[in-house]
């Protein structure tokens, strides 16, 4: 029996696996539990292994590897097109083993058990800033239905709840002030939480090799930095940096036909944390433009006279994914490139 490719269908408890030999003959349709699908696979002979990029294919990529298997990490959009007919577990582990054989298949990253720690934390920050923002908002709520108003800026309200809440003056009952001092202790918990988790960024970032050679490029600082590597590593899984720019969602989404050409806005595609990351740092870097007189600021300077604010944060978004991609890629440090070799 010579098989040229498996697809595994993950699940919580249960496996479906299909081995396809030549012509795509189905050789082996099994069902297994976590237990014996690796018992089963430590016994196959070196073979091409496909899996959905979803939860738990890290797990068992890395399992799978550990057992001298070729391991391939396939987005479920991709896979689609291969389903023949209706939809089951076998259907679509068949479909996975087709689709892992095709030469110009894209496929995703299987990420280190470091990348997963990185991603995990940024996971857990974001939640905590959005449920920050959402606090913030149901306690200005609140205070404006008895007459309380703040500035825009978190800072404000920061600074005066303690007051606001101590105040006997104030338009407050007794029971509204004892919740409006529940969800302060709320809130300097969640800001406590969110800080604890931004200094161990901040201190992975510092030590990791990879992420000092990124916080050297305009817009990149320890968050980018590390949401970056987490994200794609040594960016082996892109051949250029367009590729990545691409996968980030930052370039214009395309849809021509008959030889005409139709761009629209950009595609919003791939990592959508990393992508809003990117977006930040491109702001940041428009706002010190000004100080920048290099051959980058220059072009950013020039991209400014010609587009709307928006457009020119987009653009230098792509060019920044661009840049990341080259350097981690390469190992080479970014070099500013000064106006005088851009102009020669």
């Amino acid at each position: 029996m010579h098989i040229t490719s498996i697809g595994i269908d993950l699940g919580k408890t249960t496996f479906h696996l299909v081995a396809l030999g030549e012509r795509n003959k189905v050789l082996v349709r099994k069902k297994f539990s976590r237990v014996q699908l690796l018992a089963y696979t430590a016994n196959l002979p070196a073979s091409l292994i496909g899996l959905e990029a979803c939860a738990g294919a890290h797990f068992l990529g890395a399992a799978l590897q550990g057992q001298g298997h070729p391991v391939r990490l396939i987005p479920a959009q991709f896979v689609k097109p291969y389903r023949k007919s209706n939809k089951n577990d076998f259907i679509d582990a068949e479909a996975i083993a087709e689709a892992v054989a095709k030469q110009n298949m894209r496929f995703a990253q299987l990420k280190t058990q470091e990348q997963l720690d990185w991603q995990a934390m940024h996971r857990v920050r974001d939640r905590l800033v959005q449920r920050s923002t959402a606090l913030i908002n149901e306690i200005r709520g609140f205070l404006l239905e008895r007459g309380i108003t703040f500035a825009a800026q978190p800072i404000h309200l920061r600074k005066n709840l303690p007051t606001v809440i101590e105040d006997a003056e104030q338009n407050l009952s007794p029971r509204l002030r004892w919740l409006l001092d529940r969800l302060w202790q709320e809130w300097k918990q969640i800001e406590s939480d969110v800080q604890a988790i931004t200094d161990e960024i901040e201190r992975i970032s510092n030590e990791d090799a990879r992420c000092r050679q990124l916080r050297q490029i305009p817009g990149f600082g320890p968050l980018v930095s590390t949401a970056t590597v987490a994200a794609i590593g040594n960016g082996a899984a892109f051949r250029r940096g367009r590729d990545f720019a691409a996968w980030v969602g930052v370039v214009p989404r395309q849809y021509s036909a008959g030889g005409k050409q139709k761009l629209y806005g950009i595609s919003k595609r791939g990592n959508v944390y990393l992508r809003r990351m990117l977006i930040h740092g491109a702001r940041a870097v428009l706002f010190r433009v000004k100080y920048d007189s290099g051959g980058f600021g220059q072009w950013v300077h020039r991209l400014a006279q010609r587009a709307p604010r928006n457009k020119v944060i987009v653009a230098i978004a792509n060019k920044l994914a661009r840049i990341a991609w080259a350097v981690l890629s390469s190992g080479k440090d970014y070099r500013h490139q000064p106006l005088q070799l851009a102009a020669a």
